[in-house]
């Protein structure tokens, strides 16, 4: 019985194995054809021109990047600054091969790096991107906010991001890169750090005026309301742009409690393809308003400006807070924004003024 039940179970192995064979093509050389092109390198990590900005004075990176060829990548080759840092010879995938290696010997200064690519037949391709690795920033005395808008939204005195509200872009600045206004497009920030808002306040940074559209909120401290009415601005600060003819006109808005205090305009322009730099300051008596590092307005105060309940600030629209009479988003261009719990000096607004990087 045993002995059947063996030759019934390989008889069936046999049938299956007949069976399966009928139904698969034997496997076959297929001629890749001739190797005509070179293998293609794309590195998306570190871009061209990226900052590195840490405490550490050494850094890690991840180095991401992309190599393929038509026909086999040979080797690839991770060169930074001239010297070889890793290779790769053997792959699953032998036409590409996406790759990501951990280097953690980033020094201060600018650093070359070249991915190198060599297929079977010798051809090679390099792709190199620039980059830098930035000493930490140092504030300035009584300096709580810095976005220099350097290609990314990281806030270096406090050291994260800001909220990003809509789809904005970066475009050539005043000083390397700049942020572009884009319609429902601002920027959040909180302003509830200790030490954040005091009874003294300024913030200067450069700005190229767009006068479409023909209102917009430039700059807010604001605190939330539900129902408008006068009071709202009794409290925090706010920055326009309205119409007046073919010109712009700028202006200030501050509560100090009790009251509201106008500055409006203190300029009054026509769009134009030009970077201006605007400061203003405001201590417990006075606020002043410089542009191009030259007093343009000033105005008596009656006690500091009141920050009650003013939680988050935002750039580039009146929105969320200050969004009635149109102050919507600004189309215009910011680089360089400082904001300081403390009223600058003329000094210090000129030294901002002929800041260069």
């Amino acid at each position: 019985m045993k002995i059947l039940k063996y030759i019934i179970i390989g008889s069936l192995a046999m049938v299956f194995a007949v069976a399966c064979q009928k139904g698969i093509d034997p496997i076959s050389y297929v001629d890749p054809g001739p190797d005509t092109a070179a293998p293609v390198v794309s590195i998306s990590y570190p871009v061209e021109g990226t900052k590195i900005r840490v405490d550490e004075a050494v850094t890690t990176i991840i180095i991401k990047f992309v190599a393929a060829d038509d026909i086999e990548v040979k080797s690839i080759s991770l060169v930074l600054d001239g010297t070889e840092i890793q290779s790769f010879a053997s792959f699953k995938d032998y036409r590409r091969y996406s790759g990501a290696f951990q280097y953690d010997n980033v020094e201060n200064g600018d650093h070359v790096l070249s991915v190198v690519a060599t297929d079977l037949a010798g051809k090679v391709t390099t792709q190199t991107v620039n980059f830098k690795k930035i000493p930490a920033y140092v504030p300035l005395p009584g300096e709580v906010f810095y976005l220099p808008f350097d290609g990314d939204y990281f806030e270096l005195v406090g050291k994260k991001f800001v909220t990003v509200v809509g789809t904005p872009a970066f475009t050539t600045g005043k000083l390397e890169q700049a942020y572009a206004g884009a319609t429902d497009s601002y920027i959040t920030y909180p302003t509830t750090a200790s030490g954040f808002l005091g009874s003294e306040f300024s913030i200067a940074f450069w700005y190229k005026l767009n006068g479409t559209p023909l209102r917009g909120g430039i700059f807010a401290i604001a605190r939330p309301y539900t129902v408008y009415n006068d009071t709202t601005r009794f409290k925090g600060f706010r920055f326009l742009r309205e119409n007046s003819g073919t010109k712009q006109n700028l202006g200030l808005n501050l509560g100090t409690g009790k009251a509201e205090v106008w500055i409006n305009p203190f300029l009054s322009i026509a769009p134009s393809d030009t970077w201006m730099h605007i400061a203003v300051t405001a201590s417990s008596t006075m606020a002043t308003v410089y542009v191009n590092g030259a007093v343009v307005k000033t105005a008596a105060l009656k006690g500091p400006i009141d920050w009650t309940n003013c939680s988050m600030l935002s750039i580039a629209s009146g929105k969320p807070n200050f969004a009635y009479w149109d102050h919507f988003s600004d189309l215009s261009l910011y680089d360089e924004m400082h904001i300081f719990n403390k009223a600058l000096t003329p000094a210090e607004v000129t030294a901002l003024y002929g800041t260069k990087k």
